[in-house]
């Protein structure tokens, strides 16, 4: 008998990749998507659409005889005034699709956290899952929803329901919809729209290994742990380069001081929004790339046996995804 796997945010990046991934594997896929989301990740896949959301007081009755719950849904904002959406969406969201697997007696949930709950070390060295920022620490709101959801999922652990918490770094690969921040500055690069860059640093993975971890997070995973699903830490400049090689494009040359996008993005965001213009660089953003967001997966490539395909072949994906995608 094929497994039946609910996954949400499917539509999304991550989720989108790993409905294909567990399709590949022979599950049956439920997917919940809300009315409002772009659905064209979805299109032309055996799949069975479950039009709801994470507020749905009948969620549970969809749960019904599901093997696992993929919740891979978040809300992505670094804009200060969605602090309240944050919240609404990531962390009530994640309770309520929580109780709703415990009260369907849904077997076990893979729960999609971020290394954005973990922090990062003040030193810069890579952090693994046994560190873990004060929350006040956490920089934006983002980051800040994202670690309250993960406390929920460890409340429900402790009131004995089987959740394994992965924590991707920073995918990159095909179905960038949105796109992420990270698939916007391989898009910026594409159209030319780069001239400089700024000094920082991630921890980068492909979004189809991050797929593959969370199936072998359902099969491998322990009960109450979380999984760093990355690979290489590298320079923000390092992935322009691979991609100037990949594209034939020129890599921009000219490394950006940290005051001048603070400046841009404090007038931007405190400034002209309140004249009524969208703001294009969010001040929390900018926070973020000041610091090293370095990780160590070593636990997940050991305990679950996490691929780490070379992030040229994701760097190549995602550029001609959204080329044939029509995003250039």
């Amino acid at each position: 008998m094929a497994k039946t796997a609910f996954v949400t945010g499917g539509t999304g990046f991550v989720g989108a990749n790993l409905i294909r991934s567990l399709l590949e594997q022979n599950y049956q896929v439920k997917a919940l998507v809300r009315s409002q989301s772009p659905k064209s990740n979805l299109d032309n896949l055996d799949i069975q659409i479950i039009s709801s959301d994470l507020n749905d007081p009948q969620l549970w009755t969809h749960l019904q005889n599901c093997d696992v719950l993929f919740h891979v849904a978040a809300h992505y904002s670094l804009w200060q005034k969605d602090k309240d959406l944050l919240y609404q969406n990531n962390v009530l969201g994640t309770r309520n699709i929580l109780e709703a697997a415990r009260k369907a007696e849904v077997p076990r949930t893979i729960y999609t956290s971020s290394v954005a709950a973990i922090g990062v070390k003040a030193n810069g060295e890579p952090a693994d899952e046994t560190y873990q920022s004060p929350m006040e620490k956490l920089v934006g709101n983002y980051k800040k929803s994202k670690y309250l959801a993960e406390q929920e999922a460890h409340k429900a652990v402790q009131a004995g329901q089987d959740i394994v918490i992965v924590n991707p770094s920073t995918p990159i690969g095909g179905y960038d919809i949105k796109p992420t921040p990270t698939g916007d500055i391989i898009l910026r690069f594409l159209r030319r729209q780069m001239p400089a860059y700024l000094d920082t640093g991630l921890n980068f993975i492909n979004v189809k290994d991050v797929a593959i971890g969370h199936i072998l997070a359902y099969e491998k995973g322990i009960t109450g742990d979380r999984y760093i699903l990355g690979h290489q830490n590298l320079t923000l400049k390092f992935i322009l380069d691979q991609l100037a090689q990949i594209t034939g494009l020129p890599a921009p040359q000219v490394q950006v001081p940290y005051w001048l996008p603070f400046s841009v993005a404090w007038i931007d965001e405190k400034v002209l929004s309140l004249l009524g213009k969208s703001p294009s660089i969010p001040i929390d953003g900018v926070r973020m790339s000041r610091q090293v967001m370095y990780y160590n997966p070593a636990k997940a490539i050991k305990e679950l046996g996490l691929p780490q395909t070379a992030i040229a072949t994701a760097l190549t994906d995602a550029v001609n995804w959204f080329k044939s995608n029509g995003y250039v």
